[in-house]
């Protein structure tokens, strides 16, 4: 420490002409070439570590960026359902309002042949709900068809295109009434076919058929639409009328649905008035 501080008092009382001088210009002769080669071979070393860290932040950053255009496409994919249900919900919102009738919503969840039935699909709500079978089952387009059977939080809906189904009609325009049986088909191809109680009534093409009603609104409430004349034909043999009847509901795209608990408006708990539209995941109590 004696000599480091007797060698400091020199250099810094000398001034140019410090006798340390030489002592150190011959030290950053000899050191110099040193440190620029330690600094030459540690460079590539320490800018590979640096390369490696940005490497794993950008497989980090590009892991969050995949999975964040996952969820957008997943979003994406839905929004045309959501829209679609949104719209469905305000419309049976709309019947329930304009209409005497309490309704429960439903999502059907299957479709499948029940018992002797061919055409039949599964709703998400049963007897913890309150359904009960021969109960009316509507769209917001109109007539579906009838609950078959029920369980605990599920039932089985026969619809009216089935062939086995048989349908109380009514001609608005003339309130002529008649029969309407299925052919069994489901999409475009799925038809009625009408036959009139009055074998002298024909009815028009584009005539509306709504429901008839039964006694005490079971299977079916009346007024409910169930479809439009296509097409008209006269059965010579037995003098009668027959017409072919297009349906509303589309039963090869049915998801919302409402089963009609009462022709009376109460305030259940699940009443669908109390349904607010934006509640696109709702189905069922």
């Amino acid at each position: 420490m004696l000599t480091a501080v007797t060698v400091m008092t020199l250099d810094a009382g000398t001034g140019d002409s410090s006798p340390v001088e030489p002592v150190r210009s011959a030290a950053g002769e000899v050191f110099g070439p040193m440190e620029t080669g330690v600094s030459t071979l540690a460079d590539p070393v320490v800018s590979g570590i640096e390369t490696l860290g940005d490497m794993r932040d950008l497989e980090s950053h590009n892991d969050q960026l995949e999975q964040r255009v996952a969820e957008m496409r997943a979003e994406l994919s839905t929004v045309a359902v959501d829209r679609n249900r949104l719209a469905q919900y305000d419309a049976l919102a709309g019947v329930s309002t304009s209409s005497e009738f309490r309704l429960l919503p439903a999502r059907v969840v299957a479709v499948g042949p029940a018992q002797a039935f061919a055409r039949t699909v599964t709703i998400d709500a049963g007897s913890d709900d309150g359904v009960r079978a021969d109960m009316t089952v509507v769209e917001a387009g109109g007539l579906v068809g009838r609950v078959l059977r029920t369980d605990a939080h599920t039932a089985t809906v026969l619809l009216a295109v089935d062939a086995g189904s048989v349908v109380g009609g009514r001609l608005a325009e003339s309130m002529e009434l008649g029969y309407l049986r299925g052919d069994g088909e489901i999409g475009g191809d799925g038809l009625l076919d009408m036959l009139l109680v009055d074998p002298t009534e024909t009815p028009a093409p584009g005539d509306t058929v709504v429901t008839w009603g039964s006694r005490g609104g079971r299977p079916y409430v009346t007024g409910v639409p169930i479809g439009t004349v296509t097409d008209v034909q006269a059965n010579a043999g037995d003098q009668s009328v027959s017409a072919q009847v297009e349906p509303f509901a589309d039963m090869s795209s049915l998801d919302l649905v409402a089963v009609v608990l009462g022709p009376e408006r109460l305030e259940p708990r699940n009443q669908l008035s109390r349904v607010a539209p934006g509640d696109v995941g709702y189905g069922g109590p």
